[in-house]
């Protein structure tokens, strides 16, 4: 398992952690933690690639710093 912490730029208020938080829950991770401005998640390297996530995360209209 891997954990890693993401930046991300454009999140002011509930509805962005609320779309980012539904953007990562389409794929498959184990944990996910999404706060105004950052995410952490936690996943299998073997099922999930961080361009995978990081890609989930611009698709909901948001940036990784």
């Amino acid at each position: 398992m891997k954990k890693e912490s993401f930046k991300i730029d454009g999140m002011s208020c509930h509805h962005c952690v609320m779309a980012v938080n539904k953007a990562l829950s389409q794929i498959n991770l184990n944990s996910v933690n999404v706060n105004v401005g950052s995410a952490e998640v936690e996943y299998d390297e073997s099922k999930v690639s961080h361009e995978q996530i990081v890609a989930a995360i611009e698709e909901a209209g948001y940036s990784v710093a």
